[in-house]
């Protein structure tokens, strides 16, 4: 009985970000169209690249302004100093008002292989 007891309090715990810092973007035309995954790089799909993390698991990007997006993580990197994701087009253009910005500071969150439900997450 005291496994589901702790079972249940876990489940309501908020969860902690996986990564903070500043966010950058990537296209095609400023990486190689393959990426780690195997899969082709495209601009319009909501997908990242962090250093670790499972391919095809979904993470939460929330930004400082507030604005967040789901991706799919499918590439390694970013390979610059104090970068914590890379984005994709898609993804820095739905958490910016404008891909021009370049970065971002942001949260990650993990949300694992299925984002079904938005997790409570601590601030």
């Amino acid at each position: 009985m005291l496994e589901i007891v702790a079972l249940v309090l876990l489940a309501q715990q908020p969860q902690l970000p996986v990564a903070e810092g500043v966010a950058s973007y990537y296209t095609v035309a400023s990486s190689s169209t393959i990426t780690a995954s195997g899969e082709t790089l495209r601009d319009d799909l909501l997908t990242c690249a962090m250093r670790d993390g499972v391919f095809g698991d979904y993470y939460l990007v929330v930004s400082e302004t507030g604005k967040s997006v789901v991706c799919r993580l499918n590439d390694r990197g970013p390979y610059t100093r104090g970068r914590v994701i890379d984005l994709s087009e898609a993804a820095m253009e739905a958490l910016s008002l404008s891909r021009n910005d370049g970065l971002l500071n942001v949260r990650v969150f993990h949300l694992g292989p299925e984002p079904a439900r938005p997790p409570n997450l601590l601030f």
